[in-house]
C-alpha cells in the first residue's frame, strides 16, 4: 500500500507519504518539491504495521491533509 497526501494552505505546502510492505512501514514528508525525510518503522506482524498506517493517515486527514494519490 502507498498513499500521498498534500497540505496547501496559508504558507504551507507539505507532503506526506505512507508505505507498508509486510511489517514494514516507511514515512516521506516535507515540502513540495524537496526530496523530504524518511522515517521507516519495523512492527511484530503486518496487521500491525498496517494499523499503524492507517492511524497515521486518519491523523494527517484531521489536519487538513487531502489525498492525492493512491497506488
Amino acid at each position: 500500500m502507498h498513499r500521498r497526501l498534500e497540505f496547501i494552505g496559508g504558507n504551507s505546502a507539505k507532503f506526506w507519504e505512507v508505505e507498508v510492505s509486510g511489517v514494514e512501514v516507511k514515512v516521506r514528508y516535507g515540502r513540495l518539491g524537496s526530496k523530504g525525510q524518511i522515517q521507516d518503522k519495523a512492527f511484530a506482524d503486518a496487521v500491525a504495521a498496517q494499523a499503524h498506517a492507517e492511524r497515521l493517515i486518519a491523523e494527517k486527514l484531521g489536519k487538513g491533509y487531502r489525498e492525492v494519490a493512491a497506488v
